[in-house]
């Protein structure tokens, strides 16, 4: 297309859109507001760009240089904050390790990634210990430690050989200037490591200008459109969201560009967790459903209905169902659904009532809130058939769903074949089957690989799920597809029952429930799984989804008899 270029004086600047420029906001604005991590540490905005700058001539005098991979493994602290912008703005890239994957696959992912320096925290030495002789580009490491916040200063640890220091007495001693250089916007900031059903974990990588643009379209949706209403001036930062699990959702770069209140909990502890949300004034959070479930039964929580009616949750990773989402709504805990995946950076769509909407009563509320979302600003999203062809999005035709967008990843690190299967016919595939309405609401119906196939009719697990959560005393739930000699598959279910509730329901009393649904006509009979089981937990993957796949392999011998 003909189109006419602005034409550019020969000293005209164009600033790329970098990291850096989100950092250059906060402090602009509000920089006495605080960043806090747990009970042991707090700083305002102007400490907190000082100490990047200072990680920054850290790492530089560690040997780091434009392109190198500084990798991190740490629970959600400041420090990792600090790691999310000096890193990447240096020029380098930011790997953020996934401390619950197996040490085995750790291994893999440093040495794909060619990590050079990792800040590494006390609790996982031994981890990177164990693998330390056949890590083959890792030239030194610097030691993460909660210690000199509470021992008076002195860090007590024993170090390996080719540690460069201790994070804190490394930033006391490094310089405060730090001049952050322009570069390109296409260069990569950051990469991580997602896990499927076979082979190796994928590295998925992002460039300045897609988590810049991610930001961007996180703003206008929560700030503009306030699909969850995020206010810098009223909101309280928390994740609930491991920051390695594709960038804590992309949240702390946004809080950050807006100097908003940020408090980082550390390891995730139930009692923790609760505590930095009353005496922090914690309003705005996302998790996935196995953490909002397990606040939601703290006997704790109940005590504090009032300030936790304060709080709204974006709940991902795995689908909000309707019991969980009436359960937290009853405690006042304002609950929203996202959808995204680790290759989309990860926003697609959030939960968005309109003027109308808004209006409901709890249950319509409730399910609008228990879909997908609305699809996000500057997103497109399509559903596609087998054969390639596009669907409408009529909210009843259903197919698997496809996505373009300024952020989402060009491809997995080094690996053409997959990264071509990813984006086969120029559209991102998740894997993901849904419907969409007339007005945008994305429905998911299951990921393709658990859709269950019963006597030649599709039944989606998350529906299954859904019924079974809302039966009283099931506090989670899991369903899956097993062979069947004479329908092929049938669906089978997993349940962790609330502790008030064991030995009062029964794989019979579950079963009924759905059963008089389909005495009504409000089910189909396939819908009822064969086999309910009782179990004390169920398997989840190392960000905290249901584990279907161990699930199936662990539990399959058990389910069948």
């Amino acid at each position: 297309m003909a189109t006419r270029i602005i034409p550019r004086a020969a000293t005209a600047h164009e600033p790329p859109m970098l990291i850096k420029s989100l950092l250059m906001q906060s402090n602009r604005y509000e920089p006495n507001r605080e960043i806090v991590y747990r009970d042991l540490f707090r700083m305002n905005y102007v400490t907190f760009n000082e100490r990047v700058r200072r990680l920054a001539n850290v790492l530089t005098e560690a040997g780091v240089q434009a392109g190198d991979t500084v990798a991190v493994m740490d629970w959600d602290s400041h420090r990792y904050l600090e790691s999310f912008f000096a890193i990447p703005c240096l020029g380098a890239v930011l790997h953020t390790i996934n401390v619950r994957l197996s040490p085995f696959q750790i291994l893999y992912t440093m040495n794909h990634a060619a990590d050079k320096v990792v800040l590494v925290h006390e609790d996982f030495l031994p981890l990177l210990d164990g693998i330390r002789s056949q890590l083959t580009t890792v030239e030194t490491i610097i030691v993460l430690t909660d210690k000199v916040y509470t021992e008076a200063g002195k860090a007590t640890f024993t170090a390996p050989d080719n540690t460069h220091g201790e994070y804190e007495a490394l930033l006391a001693d490094a310089a405060v200037d730090y001049d952050f250089p322009d570069f390109d916007e296409n260069s990569i900031a950051t990469t991580f490591y997602t896990t499927g059903t076979t082979g190796h974990p994928k590295g998925v990588y992002f460039s300045h200008r897609q988590l810049f643009m991610h930001t961007m379209g996180l703003c206008t949706f929560v700030c503009g459109y306030q699909a969850v209403a995020f206010q810098s001036n009223v909101d309280v930062y928390m994740p609930i969201t491991p920051m390695f699990h594709v960038h804590a959702w992309g949240f702390p770069f946004l809080a950050t560009m807006l100097s908003a209140k940020q408090v980082y909990p550390g390891r995730y502890e139930p009692e923790v967790l609760l505590k930095l949300i009353l005496t922090e004034g914690v309003t705005f959070s996302h998790c996935v459903p196995t953490i909002l479930n397990m606040l939601v039964s703290s006997p704790a929580a109940v005590q504090f209905r009032e300030q936790l009616s304060r709080w709204k949750v974006i709940i991902g990773g795995s689908a909000l169902t309707k019991g969980l989402a009436t359960a937290a709504l009853n405690m006042g805990i304002r609950v929203y659904q996202g959808y995204g995946m680790s290759e989309t950076a990860p926003i697609m769509s959030v939960s968005y009532l309109n003027d109308q909407e808004r209006e409901l009563d709890t249950d319509g509320k409730v399910h609008l809130l228990t879909q997908a979302g609305r699809i996000a600003p500057f997103v497109e999203m399509r559903l596609m058939d087998e054969a390639g062809h596009f669907m409408p999005h009529d909210g009843e035709a259903v197919g698997e769903v496809v996505a373009r967008g300024p952020w989402m990843t060009q491809g997995y690190w080094l690996e053409p074949e997959r990264s071509d299967e990813l984006w086969r016919g120029g559209w991102l595939h998740t894997g993901d089957v849904a419907s969409i309405t007339p007005d945008n609401w994305v429905h998911i119906a299951d990921r393709t690989k658990d859709v269950i196939k019963t006597g030649g009719e599709w039944v989606s697990s998350l529906e299954i799920e859904d019924l079974l959560s809302q039966v009283e005393g099931v506090a989670e739930v899991a369903v899956i597809g097993l062979p069947d000699e004479k329908w092929g598959e049938r669906p089978h279910a997993v349940i962790v029952p609330k502790p008030d509730y064991v030995g009062k329901i029964t794989p019979e009393s579950v079963k009924a429930g759905l059963q008089e649904k389909v005495n009504r006509g409000e089910l189909n009979k396939w819908y009822v799984p064969d086999r309910v089981l009782f179990v004390s937990e169920i398997p989840k993957t190392s960000v905290g989804k249901l584990d279907k796949k161990r699930i199936r392999s662990e539990m399959k011998e058990t389910i069948l008899g």
